[in-house]
């Protein structure tokens, strides 16, 4: 690309079983009043603060119909330019880049939240299954990823064993963030002795409830280098749409995904993602998901995500590490879990992820995706130079 557009802040809440104590505007506040502390900017549409504000919000989270309402006069939106998006945070962030590419806007704010404690989990995935066919089934997305995660192990001879491996590193990793949610000393033995959901799925195997917030500030690369002594540029992006219905998936592939990964490293001149990608955030809402999902990334081969995790290769001082930061497994909201997935990102190559550091890290690749079985997959490649 011959215009760049940079990164230049990023704040996370802690990650909470429930925040009751705020509406969801103090929540996202809470994220927003960091990054304009950090940046000294202001809501102006003059040409010398924010111009624009994209939010990332579901309305059936909120409990209510055009669920940005909810946040307007926290983000600066009132008067101003804001668009919403209702799919994973990482698309709000990748509109906030098309907005700056655009020349219309050259500071773009994004914020995210999600408070999964004052809604019901299983009644809001099941509104997102088609209402004549599988809605009536009583599917949700647990259920709906126990025939993934039953059929990708058949497949591929991925283990239960090596899927619980996930939950250890990552929830080990979480110790070392201060953000994450529930970071926790187990062994595999513990996620294998918690108790089922839906086989082959059990209690830890899957991310808890979790409710907060994401922000940042995307700018052009000349504001972006005044605002910020370490800009993160946005060097690839793309996001790519499954089929809606299961029955038309092998759901022991991620075809939508190959297909993002495959334009965002293309954007991102990167040609070989196992030697170029420094470090990976994936979104894994449950165990086996990151194992899947490193496989469509073309970390590894197909089937050989299993062998890795055995390896000790996704560690933090293994040769890719992947979710340094714990992951969504550590506790992390649907909807905001993307934008994480950034701002983790922008924390590991700025030098600035205290124990979680990985050393050295230039490259690194945020993942998200939104629905059943990763209907909506999302990729971001970040560079520090």
């Amino acid at each position: 690309m011959s215009e760049r557009v940079g990164i230049v802040a990023v704040a996370q809440t802690k990650y909470s079983a429930n925040r009751a104590d705020v509406i969801e505007g103090e929540l996202v506040y809470e994220a927003v009043k960091q990054v304009l502390q950090e940046t000294g900017l202001k809501f102006a549409q003059d040409g010398t603060g924010i111009d624009a504000t994209i939010t990332c919000s579901q309305d059936h989270w909120d409990g209510r119909t055009i669920s940005n309402c909810n946040v307007m006069s926290y983000v600066g939106s009132h008067h101003s330019d804001e668009d919403k998006i209702a799919e994973d945070s990482l698309n709000a962030v990748y509109a906030a880049f098309a907005r700056v590419l655009s020349g219309h806007q050259d500071v773009v704010l994004v914020a995210a939240h999600c408070k999964e404690s004052q809604a019901d989990k299983w009644g809001v995935e099941n509104t997102a299954l088609d209402p004549i066919f599988l809605r009536v089934l009583g599917l949700d997305f647990l259920s709906s990823a126990a025939l993934q995660a039953r059929r990708y192990m058949y497949k591929y001879g991925i283990t239960p064993e090596q899927c619980a491996k996930v939950v250890v590193k990552n929830r080990g990793n979480a110790k070392k963030n201060p953000f994450a949610q529930e970071p926790l000393d187990i062994t595999t033995a513990d996620v294998l002795g918690s108790q089922v959901l839906a086989s082959p799925i059990r209690q830890l195997d899957m991310k808890p409830t979790s409710d907060g917030a994401c922000a940042m500030i995307l700018a052009t690369e000349k504001k972006a280098k005044k605002l910020c002594s370490k800009p993160v540029w946005i060097q690839g992006v793309s996001n790519c749409y499954e089929t809606h219905y299961l029955g038309d998936r092998d759901l022991a592939d991620c075809d939508a995904l190959v297909k993002a990964a495959k334009k965002a490293y293309s954007m991102a001149g990167i040609t070989d993602p196992r030697k170029q990608v420094n470090v990976a955030e994936i979104s894994e809402e449950y165990s086996y998901q990151e194992l899947l999902w490193m496989e469509g990334l073309g970390l590894c081969g197909r089937g050989e995500a299993g062998k890795v995790i055995d390896s000790g290769a996704t560690q933090i001082g293994g040769q890719l590490p992947v979710n340094p930061s714990g992951g969504m497994l550590s506790g992390n909201p649907t909807v905001v879990a993307g934008m994480t997935r950034i701002a983790e990102g922008v924390l590991q190559l700025r030098g600035e992820a205290g124990e979680r550091q990985v050393p050295g890290a230039k490259t690194a690749l945020a993942h998200g995706f939104t629905g059943v079985c990763g209907a909506l997959q999302g990729v971001m490649i970040l560079g520090k130079a």
